[in-house]
């Protein structure tokens, strides 16, 4: 065993059992260890049906041997008290296929701990356009509505407003989210600009920090006592879903914009900051008006009230998550997981989006939202895209200001995901080499395979099937082995090739 693995590691390192400390709970990463060598053969995995309350986990190499060391950490943290508690642990030191290890492990917690995924409609799958990197809080209903007519014809379904639509600050900062009123001055009529967008073929959906009551919100004196903490940095309290009273705030508040405004989904902000930071504040005051003690518990608690409500008035919402909050559990709020933020960063997303559908199942994992700068080429723009396709790729890129051919590389790349659709998002997928970044990707339908190529000086094996590489190598050509022949194949980087 050379290599370590875990859905929301930023590489595969080996690390002394004194640095390999990490937990999972319900809102962070999930409890599922891979230790494989450099031919993609896993040697030993670690998984936990404890995916709800925090664990904590070390799995390191001990000096003393150069032995592989774990242990895992049940209660380490504050807890409420408890009476009776059951879990089981999976050990795997069959050598197998490294992607195989994950699926299987993440399969077996699932069903041990009974969790049930969220269904995942169609829509949950299409392109999507995001405001953030692109307007930041600026956002104005007019200027979206104008970047969205030209993202429709290019084949974007989906839409995300992020941070801004609630404040008339743009500070970057969260002092103003809590009170959830929409800002008049960009959006006038909340209702029906989201009407003309869906008149556009676009699915509208709304960004909410979830535990944030910001210090310049008028709930901020409301929820007072009912906070876990603050967050001084964040200009935030963070409220604690143990009262029943915050908890019907906030599915209050989401069901009142589903219904008042006939948005089609939510981006759910932050669900990992509902967490301690030092003691339980709950635990010198006896749990006082709290109807769950435990915090995990309670987060669970709050998202599936707010699933159940939100459903019941349209099964098909889209509801999104985004990295760190991922793990099994996290899947039975919400159908869409999307890479952590990683602006300009194609690597990161590439190996983020891998990670995430080799632990995801059957639910919809996105790209961080893609920009680059105009000044590249639209070859090179076109390898952000490329690092990005096995997934659901999120633009915020401003169109209106784009060149024309980078708009052209945009519609070129949005209709090969559609086309190839099925194969990049349900064939089998195989991403290769996670100690490298995942340098070569595959996928594989009934009918095709599609290859993702990143580096430079591979050979790519192809099968006898029609078969499809994308080119993010950065040169213009690359060797391929089929039926055991080498050969030189010229495709432009930045550009796809049938074989």
């Amino acid at each position: 065993m050379d290599y370590s693995w875990n859905v929301n590691t930023g590489d595969c390192g080996m690390r002394p059992n004194w640095g390999a400390r990490s937990h999972t709970e319900v809102a962070q990463g999930m409890p599922v260890f891979v230790y494989f060598d450099g031919n993609d053969t896993s040697h030993f995995s670690v998984a936990a049906e404890e995916c709800v309350r925090h664990l904590n986990y070390v799995g390191g190499i001990r000096e003393e041997g150069s032995l592989l060391e774990i242990g895992i950490g049940w209660f380490e943290s504050p807890e409420a008290p408890i009476s009776h508690y059951e879990t089981r642990v999976r050990f795997d030191a069959r050598a197998r296929g490294f992607a195989d290890a994950v699926r299987e492990a993440v399969a077996w917690i699932e069903k041990a701990a009974g969790i049930v995924p969220c269904r995942v409609p169609e829509a949950a799958c299409d392109p999507l356009y995001s405001s953030w990197y692109n307007f930041h809080q600026d956002v104005f209903a007019a200027d979206i509505e104008a970047e969205l007519a030209i993202a429709a014809k290019l084949g974007m379904k989906t839409f995300i407003v992020d941070d801004g639509w609630q404040t008339d600050d743009t500070n970057r900062g969260y002092a103003f989210c809590g009170d959830w009123q929409v800002s008049k001055r960009r959006f006038p009529d909340m209702a029906a600009h989201v009407k003309r967008v869906q008149d556009l073929g676009i699915k509208y959906m709304m960004w909410y920090s979830v535990p944030f009551v910001g210090h310049k919100s008028a709930n901020f004196a409301r929820f007072k006592g009912k906070y876990i903490g603050e967050r001084p940095g964040l200009s935030t309290a963070i409220l604690d879903p143990r009262f029943p009273e915050v908890r019907k705030f906030l599915v209050g508040t989401y069901v009142k914009a589903l219904k008042d405004w006939n948005i089609d989904g939510f981006k759910l902000d932050f669900i990992d900051s509902f967490k301690f930071n030092g003691a339980d504040p709950a635990a010198k005051e006896n749990y006082a008006g709290r109807d769950i003690k435990s915090l995990p518990l309670a987060v669970d608690t709050l998202m599936t009230e707010i699933k159940e409500a939100l459903t019941a008035i349209k099964p098909d919402i889209l509801v999104e998550f985004r990295q760190s909050y991922v793990g099994p559990a996290i899947r039975k709020y919400g159908n869409m997981l999307r890479v952590g933020d990683c602006p300009g960063d194609m690597r990161r997303n590439r190996f983020a989006m891998a990670n995430l559908r080799l632990a995801s199942g059957g639910t919809a994992v996105h790209s961080d939202m893609l920009e680059w700068n105009f000044a590249e080429s639209p070859e090179h723009a076109a390898q952000y895209v490329i690092n990005s396709m096995f997934g659901v790729v999120q633009y915020s890129v401003m169109l209106r200001n784009a060149p024309k051919d980078h708009v052209a590389m945009i519609e070129k790349w949005i209709k090969f995901s559609q086309d190839h659709r099925d194969t990049l998002l349900n064939g089998k997928f195989t991403p290769h080499h996670p100690e490298l970044q995942y340098p070569v990707i595959e996928a594989e339908s009934d009918k095709e395979v599609v290859i993702g190529l990143y580096d430079d000086g591979r050979i790519v094996d192809v099968p006898e099937k029609k078969t499809f590489v994308m080119n993010a190598s950065g040169r213009d050509s690359f060797c391929v082995r089929r039926g055991g022949k080498v050969s030189e194949v010229s495709c432009k980087s930045g550009d796809w090739i049938e074989l």
